[in-house]
């Protein structure tokens, strides 16, 4: 415990008066990367700040104006400071699903915090395959810049050329140089990161779970692999691609102009090439990494810790503490997971200020017609008491519902899957979410053991062979179920490592990758058949325009069952491919908290104010809750009410001795004069002693005089320390005094 004096202090409101500010005498330091360094980060970051009341007043105030005064400035300090007190919210985007989460900016306490940085892969589907076909192939352009005489050809109207890749909108006309820290919540969150850290003015700092920035890395890694076909066919890009012209747009269908332009007409301008492997290795040298539950601290003054959040490996929702208090991220969470460790909420509890950011129940608020459909929920907010609450509420969020209609889907799959087997067609998952690929080969080998069927498995990808040595190794980021498991005498973590030794599961860089090719060789001198038909694929990309999906797609067309992700236009991703007589199932995996279970969870967490997404107003107003809310839409600013009206500081002991106090009787307020470096440090305010004392700063000016004339006379001397008067007439004297007192109680 601090054997420091704490004062609390109202929140500061700044003057616009020059006179009353420090100017160059102290400095407010933020530490650079620890609590131990107080050097300024940068010209920005350093903002002058003496704490002390007004020096006498250079010229005459009214009353009615001096008390107005007191009332704004409860201390003095630099027009800036007023940032380091106050939290603003930027929603960026609110994404569209797991492919591509929300992102925002918060500004909290002057600290500009970036959450997620996500791609929006969706795009890629106003782009072709790779030709195979000699019809495909156009001697005439065979740079392929552009869309061309193909699209007639075809007439799906795709783009034929290299890819260009797009991220939030809204970040290309932010300036990126007053980006303090980055925070990612999954690893599909920080696809986007090359993009921004390989711009000129990036310095912020970028936290990640250690699970999410080695995944995220691998899929980054895996992306610019398989966007390398595209350099190697179409060759060198120049800077103004001749499909980007206005003629060529013009030929777009309409479907393909609203993905080119965005909905609001914004988005051509954000179309970008692809980074490349070593911008992801440059990015990933600006990432630190962190274990669940792990704090840090930012500059002295914030502390940001990542928390499980349940959706996949290595993802996490973030806690933030201030000077002002402690805001809570959530993002897409999921309570109860097969593979990734549980949403840890109870972290979460008693934060000022909870950020909700979980889109996934958006879907059924779309389907909700009128209020009545919360009646019960707003009931039960405004009837149940806290033992409800840690009862019925903690039972109905842990239910396994969620989880048992999880694993009814991965089943329902399997059984599709069976069937087509048996009918000769081989199964084509493209999907980029490797928990999903973990349970599924789990299914799929009870499906295969109980129907004594002898299939073999692929994972075709550059990455295949790292992200399974490296699920063998992440016991930490894992749920109870696998925890048991890794910590049990079962011999491993995952079937997957028992299929791969038994030679049932098979992993490859590549469909044309010198590895499969000499293992097809050695298999035909060895009279093996390693590559059997029909068998089960596990492939990128799930937008079907890259990567192995595209080539095995068009070997299967007739025999063929592949699942696509619910929410992209299945006739549009599957455009390039038709005629198709293929079995196509959309399935939608657990992607975050249904509708009651995010309220009930608020119920639970007790913050003081949380922030919805507009859409929820509807839904939020019915509540009898205990907590305040604000509702965001994209590409507003959102100022957050404090949840306390005072401010904790720290004053170093020395100098808390020479606190003088003075009342002032109107008020009922003791002031007293400090002159010290004010600091944050581990998120705390610290007031420290610097050389000379406060009296020392204010006695070296010439005081000034007032001379009275009438009715008698008289001399009037004001120091920052007394009052003093010197006439002969007791009654004059008297009379300036009471003058002098009514003006002091002002001041």
């Amino acid at each position: 415990m601090s054997t420091d004096p704490e004062l609390r202090l109202p929140m500061i409101k700044t003057s616009n008066s020059t006179d009353e500010i420090g100017g160059n005498d102290e400095e407010f330091c933020r530490s650079e990367g620890g609590e131990d360094c107080q050097t300024p980060r940068s010209p920005r970051h350093m903002i002058p700040a003496v704490l002390r009341c007004p020096p006498a007043p250079k010229k005459r105030r009214s009353a009615a104006a001096c008390k107005r005064k007191l009332c704004e400035l409860e201390f003095f300090a630099g027009e800036e400071i007023e940032s380091l007190f106050r939290i603003v919210e930027t929603c960026m985007s609110e994404g569209r699903g797991y492919y591509f989460p929300p992102c925002h900016i918060l500004d909290i306490s002057g600290v500009s915090v970036l959450v997620d940085c996500p791609m929006d892969l969706s795009s890629l589907t106003i782009f072709s395959p790779l030709p195979v076909d000699s019809h495909d192939i156009n001697i005439d352009n065979i740079s392929f810049s552009s869309a061309d005489s193909n699209e007639e050809n075809r007439g799906n109207g795709l783009v034929y050329a290299e890819p260009r890749y797009r991220t939030v909108t809204k970040l290309h006309s932010w300036n990126i140089s007053f980006i303090d820290v980055v925070l990612i919540t999954s690893p599909i969150g920080m696809l986007g990161l090359p993009f921004l850290t390989r711009k000129k003015g990036f310095t912020a700092k970028v936290y990640a779970t250690k699970a999410a920035s080695r995944i995220g890395q691998l899929m980054m890694e895996d992306l610019v692999y398989m966007h390398k076909e595209f350099r190697q066919f179409y060759g060198p890009e120049s800077d103004e691609p001749i499909w980007m012209k206005w003629d060529r747009l013009e030929m777009l269908p309409l479907e393909m102009k609203k993905i080119v332009f965005g909905a609001d007409e914004t988005d051509f301008g954000c179309w970008m090439p692809l980074f490349s492997a070593a911008d992801v290795k440059a990015c990933m040298l600006k990432v630190e990494s962190l274990n669940y539950a792990e704090e840090i601290c930012y500059n002295g003054i914030l502390i940001v810790k990542p928390l499980a959040s349940g959706l996949e490996i290595g993802s996490c929702n973030w806690r933030i503490n201030g000077p002002r208090g402690s805001i809570a991220y959530i993002s897409s969470s999921v309570f109860r997971s097969a593979i990734p460790k549980n949403f840890d909420y109870d972290a979460l509890q008693a934060s000022d200020v909870v950020v909700y950011s979980d889109f996934f129940s958006l879907n059924a608020l779309e389907q909700v017609g009128n209020d009545e459909d919360f009646s019960g929920l707003a009931n039960y907010f405004s009837n149940s008491s806290s033992a409800d609450v840690n009862s019925e509420a903690r039972s109905a969020l842990l239910s396994t519902d969620d989880y048992l209609e999880e694993i009814d889907k991965l089943d329902f799959i399997c059984s599709c899957s069976m069937d087509s087997i048996k009918a000769g067609g081989s199964i084509l998952i493209p999907t980029g979410r490797l928990g999903i690929i973990l349970q599924l080969l789990e299914r799929f080998e009870l499906h295969l053991t109980s129907e004594n069927m002898k299939v073999p498995i692929f994972v075709i990808s550059s990455v295949a062979e790292q992200l399974m040595i490296f699920t063998s190794i992440i016991p930490e980021w894992l749920g109870e179920q696998c925890e048991d498991r890794f910590y049990s005498e079962k011999p491993s973590l995952f079937t997957h490592t028992e299929m791969l030794k038994d030679g049932r599961l098979h992993l490859f860089p590549a469909i044309h990758s010198d590895e499969l090719l000499s293992r097809l060789i050695t298999d035909i001198l060895w009279d093996r058949n390693i590559w059997q038909e029909p068998c089960i694929v596990f492939c990128p990309h799930w937008s079907l325009r890259l990567g192995p999906v595209t080539h095995l797609l068009r070997r299967w067309l007739s025999l063929c069952f592949i699942t696509v992700q619910e929410g992209v236009d299945a006739n549009l991703i599957l455009l390039p491919f038709k005629p198709i007589a293929m079995k196509v199932v959309q399935c939608s995996f657990l992607s975050g908290m249904q509708l009651q279970k995010s309220l009930l969870l608020l119920k639970i967490l007790q913050p003081k104010h949380v922030l919805f997404p507009e859409i929820f107003r509807r839904c939020v107003d019915t509540l009898a809750a205990s907590f305040s809310s604000s509702f965001y839409n994209e590409n507003e600013m959102l100022h957050i009410p404090y949840t306390e009206d005072n401010s904790c500081l720290h004053i170093d002991m020395d100098l808390a001795r020479q606190i003088k106090y003075t009342k002032l009787e109107e008020q009922n307020v003791d002031i007293s004069r400090l002159k010290g470096k004010l600091m944050v440090k581990h998120g705390r305010y610290k007031l420290f002693s610097c050389v000379g004392t406060a009296e020392d700063g204010y006695g070296s000016h010439n005081a000034p005089v007032i001379r009275v004339s009438r009715p008698s006379t008289a001399v009037v001397e004001i120091t920052e320390t007394q009052t003093l008067i010197r006439a002969a007439d007791e009654e004059v004297a008297s009379l300036i005094s009471q003058a002098a007192r009514s003006n002091l109680h002002c001041l």
